[in-house]
């Protein structure tokens, strides 16, 4: 399967290191996010939602810690 289809056109992204978002929460995960959005279908959302039923943390705050973005 050609996983550059499921990416989006622009690949911009942000960088940051932060924690996971399921518990307990360890920190020092390095984060890269998309900033152009991913769409998914509600298959594989609910699929998503199987596998990581706590993935609820809410966002925190940067606390010194620098968000890197790509051009």
């Amino acid at each position: 399967r050609d996983r550059a289809k499921l990416l989006p056109a622009k690949t911009g992204y942000y960088r940051f290191l932060g924690s996971l978002t399921t518990p307990p929460c360890p920190e020092g995960v390095q984060w890269i996010v998309l900033k152009a959005p991913v769409m998914l279908g509600a298959d594989q959302i609910r699929a998503f939602q199987r596998l990581f039923k706590a993935n609820a943390r809410p966002v925190q705050p940067l606390r010194g810690r620098v968000v890197e973005a790509s051009s």
